[in-house]
């Protein structure tokens, strides 16, 4: 969903200070986690671990960057090893963990859906409040946008959640006190085909596992 026309985001951050001028903004892609977003700079890739709400292991990257006082970052965990992993654990518990946990074969399915649900409810244990939550949609691919203020100085953390092809997406903004929001990062996010082509759906995609995904409208 987009807020409002791309030039007005850049016109909000013309009017926000010296700081923004610090590094460019451009169009970033990543072929191998198929998702490209406008970000200050060329970002750092680190390769790092997501814990899922069943307790899964699953690579993530976490690309990140600064400009001035404001922090970006997109992290992407690859859910395509959810199947086999929790599959693979529900074979080996004891009947009683079966049913007390509910981690049998099948429920890799519930970690999916609730991906962006359980992604969003990492805020509550952070130091400070969430502000807003609404549901949210990019090129038809549904998620959920946060608004959290940090207790310690009021810097404000922008998020969006997405589930797109089995990857989870968590783009994140922090800006201080006073910042207009990063529209720029924000409303950016796109979604890559297997040769680096935008991609937008015809209709809202909700990440179901057992559901086709949506014919594309358009690349």
């Amino acid at each position: 969903m987009r807020l409002m026309p791309l030039i007005s985001s850049v016109l909000v951050l013309a009017m926000s200070g010296t700081s923004f001028a610090q590094e460019e903004w451009h169009e970033f892609s990543s072929l191998e986690d198929r998702f490209s977003i406008n970000f200050p700079g060329q970002p750092t890739i680190t390769e790092t671990t997501w814990i899922s709400q069943f307790n899964a292991i699953l690579p993530a990257r976490v690309y990140s960057g600064t400009q001035g006082s404001g922090r970006y970052s997109m992290t992407v965990v690859d859910y395509n090893p959810i199947e086999r992993v929790l599959t693979e654990r529900g074979r080996t518990l004891p009947a009683l963990d079966l049913a007390v946990h509910d981690y049998g074969i099948g429920y890799w399915k519930t970690d999916v859906r609730s991906a962006v649900v359980y992604a969003a409810s990492k805020y509550l244990h952070r130091d400070g409040k969430i502000t807003s939550m609404l549901s949210n949609f990019s090129d038809l691919v549904a998620g959920m946008l946060l608004e959290f203020t940090h207790t310690a100085d009021q810097s404000r953390t922008y998020t969006s959640i997405y589930m797109h092809d089995y990857r989870l997406f968590i783009a994140e903004a922090t800006v201080p006190k006073g910042y207009p929001p990063p529209l720029m990062f924000q409303q950016s996010l796109g979604w890559l085909d297997e040769t680096g082509g935008r991609i937008r759906y015809l209709y809202m995609y909700y990440g179901e596992p057992d559901v086709p995904k949506p014919p594309i409208r358009g690349r």
